[in-house]
């Protein structure tokens, strides 16, 4: 990000700050777990919010609908939630789109735009709301009444970070209602969301130590949840792509990631039936982190195996 940018972005965020510290905390309501921690809430009566509405990228920008009116933003800590951001985001996608909302985009990390996306969009600051730059989501939406809601998801080692942005004149649709806490589990329709619509899905219960390419004997949710997605889809193709952490030669690990992405289409094969046309195998060693490799978490994370959707239609 240029000086220039960073400027504008922090005039932007001490002008917000400005007349948000005045302004009263007016009623909401959109349903959060019951575990969800209120951070922070500040309101802009007479305020405008730049509702991202597609990715950014080095041509356009960020791309934004103004939107005018009243601007609430909370930031909410669900501890110890063990959520991914997608899975944080997904059952407050649900009641947008049952109250009537359109959803304008609806993005991960990378795919949103990364670094440039996440500090061209108004987020609260540390340690309200704290945003893992290679692992958050964000959706946002407009609604039947000219109101918007922007949906910002990511996790820390302890906690999960939720960030609710609403904008616009067309009555409460934000305020936490203590919704049950959804299951961290793995399931069918979240390992398919993510494919359908982020075209690859991290399978984070799959854990390898360091040079070992081995599942164990029991079972595995996410290749369980991906075995009836291709059944109930036959035409559709995975390939799993294994990753590494940096320790060791290129050529090592890359013959390591390729057992480990390897493991997981025998076991598709062997416990579920899947028909090779269905699944396939590659490794790209530790050229694709996701986390330093200088800390012991960042290796493990580092270490894992990701299913990608080939199929073109």
């Amino acid at each position: 990000m240029t000086t220039t940018i960073r400027n504008i972005a922090k005039a932007a965020l001490l002008a917000f700050w400005a007349a948000a510290m005045a302004a009263p905390v007016a009623a909401q309501d959109l349903a959060l777990p019951s575990g969800a921690e209120l951070t922070r809430e500040v309101v802009q009566q007479k305020g405008a919010f730049a509702l991202p509405i597609a990715p950014w990228s080095a041509d356009a920008g960020l791309p934004t609908q103004r939107v005018e009116g009243v601007v609430r933003v909370q930031s909410w800590r669900i501890k110890a939630s063990g959520l991914t951001p997608l899975q944080m985001i997904q059952p407050l996608r649900d009641q947008l789109r049952e109250a009537g909302f359109d959803v304008a985009l609806d993005c991960a990390s990378a795919r949103c735009g990364g670094f440039d996306f996440r500090f061209q969009t108004f987020v609260l600051p540390a340690p309200d709301m704290f945003v893992d730059l290679t692992d958050y989501h964000f959706l946002s939406a407009t609604g039947p009444k000219g109101q918007a809601v922007a949906l910002l998801a990511s996790q820390d080692k302890s906690n999960g970070y939720v960030q609710i942005i609403r904008a616009g004149d067309g009555g409460g649709r934000v305020r936490a209602t203590g919704a049950a806490l959804p299951t961290a589990a793995v399931t069918d329709s979240a390992i398919a969301d993510q494919l359908e619509t982020q075209g690859h899905a991290i399978l984070s219960d799959l854990v390898f130590q360091t040079g070992s390419a081995s599942l164990g004997e029991g079972s595995v949710a996410s290749l369980d949840a991906i075995a009836d997605y291709l059944t109930a889809n036959p035409t559709r193709q995975v390939l799993f792509v294994g990753h590494t952490d940096a320790v060791g030669s290129l050529e090592g690990n890359q013959a390591l990631s390729r057992k480990r992405a390897s493991a997981a289409v025998t076991y598709l094969r062997d416990r579920h039936g899947i028909p090779s046309g269905q699944i396939g195998a590659d490794g790209v060693g530790y050229l694709s982190p996701i986390a330093s490799n200088l800390t012991p978490e960042g290796r493990k994370a580092n270490r894992r195996i990701e299913a990608v959707l080939i199929s073109t239609e």
